[in-house]
């Protein structure tokens, strides 16, 4: 209508992709991944607490789902996201909740005995895998920049776990279990992202693991013992939404070999968190690797942003 001003939140903005230009497209895809990134080292450490504090794995894990759940049935009710309560993917919704299910449980698993820098260096092989299927699976090219990215933050990886150096134990083997899930996990939400809407993929998830871990509850069952066990397990349901929100903004903003490489930024905050909660010090490859990781997530930053600026130059010349 003619004098009529139409103003749009910059929330809304963010949630809608096609209102951006490609360049902006992809840096937002890069901050939500790096944001997700930061939540999912929250949950990690809080299920490594609960889990050093004596609850089961699969009670965590329970809690984390129903939790997450739980929320989001709250905020994205029927009657004011319908959307989120349908889908026309049904059977790749499903396959996508038993991989993130799956991932869930293997490094829950890893937590047990394992360092959070140390699993959560192994599991950024999940990169190097996405970047390799997206080619085959989405169809998405993989640009020389992003394969240099990937590449370095690889040789990160090698250099904090150093193959070879250590005999192999269930932990590692729990965490590369993890990997494999969390690889057909990425990719199955890039597939998501173009049909169904980011609520779904949240609903659906949390919904169908939650039943799916609900029947064993009653033979494993632990009550917390003390009021830091409840705060942990309310905060881990509501970090998990609050992660897996920003992975499915990133995957439906930016192609996968972009998004990718920026999860190694959470070697970061699981050292912090592992040094502050746990008195896990990060040993000298730890160190030096996550400063190859960061470098490379850095490059790549800077590759994407030049590119933006190419392709928004010849936007104005044409």
């Amino acid at each position: 209508m003619a004098g009529q001003t139409v103003t749009v939140s910059t929330f809304d903005t963010l949630l809608d992709g096609r209102s951006l230009t490609v360049a902006r497209q992809r840096l937002f895809g890069i901050g939500f991944i790096c944001l997700a990134a930061m939540c999912f080292a929250a949950l990690d450490s809080s299920a490594k607490w609960l889990g050093r504090s004596g609850l089961p794995v699969l009670e965590v894990a329970f809690i984390r789902y129903l939790g997450a759940f739980l929320v989001i049935a709250v905020v994205m009710n029927p009657w004011r996201t319908p959307s989120a309560w349908r889908t026309d993917k049904l059977w790749l919704q499903t396959l996508r909740s038993l991989a993130l299910l799956g991932s869930t449980i293997f490094n829950f698993m890893a937590l047990r005995t394992m360092q959070l820098a140390d699993v959560m260096a192994i599991n950024f092989v999940v990169p190097f895998l996405v970047a390799l299927l997206a080619g085959p699976i989405l169809g998405e090219k993989v640009a020389p920049r992003q394969w240099i990215a990937i590449a370095l933050g690889f040789a990160g990886v090698l250099v904090v776990t150093r193959p070879g150096s250590n005999p192999i134990d269930a932990g590692l083997l729990w965490t590369l279990g993890g990997v494999l899930c969390n690889a057909y996990y990425a990719i199955s939400t890039r597939q998501l992202s173009t049909v169904d809407s980011a609520a779904s993929m949240l609903l659906i998830s949390a919904g169908q693991a939650t039943l799916l871990l609900a029947p064993s509850q009653v033979a494993i069952w632990v009550w917390p013992q003390s009021h830091l066990q409840w705060i942990a397990m309310g905060c881990i349901g509501v970090f998990a939404t609050i992660s897996h929100f920003f992975v499915i903004r990133a995957y439906t903003l930016a192609p996968a070999p972009v998004v990718a490489p920026f999860t190694y930024t959470q070697m970061i905050w699981t050292s912090l968190a592992g040094y502050i909660l746990f008195t896990d010090v990060p040993g000298f490859y730890t160190v030096l690797g996550a400063a190859i990781v960061v470098a490379s997530g850095l490059y790549l930053l800077v590759a994407e942003a030049r590119q933006g600026n190419r392709i928004a130059s010849r936007v104005m010349r044409d």
